[in-house]
């Protein structure tokens, strides 16, 4: 059983989400707010397992009750609001302050959208319930701010001996921390997280304003150059490939793979065809085994592999399914893994 508390303003969306839970066996609606100041002393009480939290309210807004929460008690918190559409600056800016997910929630035929969205809804309470959202991890004073106000000056041809990430369920926030830690002439970085079409480019613009390397929405044909990390477009493939000795990317359609598009195992696979022992492979936080068979061809083939420690993940799921394939060299919490990069990158 799901114990789900929701926080929204509007009575008539609290009535509704009652009414369409109230249809589940396996979700108990254990209490709901107007706002985050009256939800607090009843969240203490209840201890739901899912927030479903509304954005625009009045007395203090859902993002920044999403960011105590996230700081002080962790909650799986799943977005629902108005606001938050796809590839909005506020469904991207929930995920990265640790929401499971977001859904958008139209500003009239409410209850047509409910009836027609409670398969989606209900799924999400329950991907939500089985994650672990964490304390949301201080960001030190990493290599951005040494490196500000401008980005150092990196070779395209410099030696690179590439990186390749997967991630999905609180991968938004485990890729802002390894990224953030980087330096400008970090190696180049080829990141496929489970993204819907949309969002990947405001994600991958958002990290730029962080980080010291570029980060960007992957092209086909983009080179994989020293400093750059390209991430795979939501709704799309993402290959490596290997061209006159520099490596690029292959931006593709085609089925989903493992239920995903774009897919890690096809980005990992791709890896271990052209980069073989000279690839570090590494699974952050995710639901499900996409990338652990890729994984598994790229550590037997050679190549360096790291998989998220459980502890430190929202998810532990795609990390999980790789170690029980033996497609891992080393576990690490996700506080290392800049560091572990930056060693791999360090060797002859």
């Amino acid at each position: 059983m799901v114990k789900v508390f929701v926080v929204d303003d509007s009575a008539i969306v609290r009535q509704a989400l009652a009414h369409m839970l109230a249809g589940n066996a396996d979700i108990e609606l254990v209490g709901s707010a107007p706002n985050p100041l009256l939800a607090m002393e009843a969240i203490r009480k209840t201890t739901p397992d899912v927030l479903l939290l509304d954005i625009e309210m009045p007395g203090m807004d859902g993002l920044t009750f999403l960011r105590q929460i996230m700081a002080t008690h962790p909650i799986p918190t799943v977005i629902c609001s108005t606001l938050s559409t796809e590839g909005s600056r506020v469904a991207i800016e929930a995920l990265s302050a640790g929401a499971i997910s977001v859904m958008a929630k139209p500003k009239l035929g409410l209850k047509q959208y409910l009836d027609d969205s409670r398969r989606d809804m209900i799924q999400a309470l329950k991907t939500a319930a089985r994650s672990r959202p964490r304390a949301r991890v201080a960001l030190q004073q990493g290599f951005a701010a040494k490196l500000a106000p401008g980005r150092a000056e990196v070779h395209a041809f410099a030696m690179n001996k590439p990186v390749v990430i997967g991630s999905s369920t609180g991968g938004i926030q485990a890729l802002e921390l390894v990224l953030t830690h980087l330096p400008a002439d970090a190696p180049g970085i080829a990141i496929t997280q489970h993204m819907p079409e949309k969002f990947t480019a405001m994600v991958a613009q958002r990290l730029n304003a962080l980080c010291a390397m570029q980060v960007r929405e992957a092209k086909d044909g983009d080179r994989l150059e020293r400093g750059l990390a390209l991430i795979a477009p939501g709704g799309l493939h993402m290959q490596l490939r290997k061209v006159s000795g520099q490596y690029h990317v292959h931006v593709l359609d085609g089925p989903p793979v493992n239920r995903h598009k774009p897919s890690v195992d096809v980005l990992f696979k791709s890896a271990a065809e052209v980069a073989g022992r000279d690839a570090l492979a590494i699974l952050l936080t995710g639901m499900g085994d996409d990338g652990a068979r890729g994984m598994k061809i790229l550590h037997d083939g050679g190549a360096r592999t790291i998989a998220q420690n459980e502890a430190s993940c929202v998810v532990f799921g795609m990390p999980m399914e790789a170690i029980k394939l033996q497609a891992v060299d080393e576990i690490l919490p996700l506080e290392q893994i800049a560091r572990a990069i930056l060693q791999f990158d360090s060797r002859a």
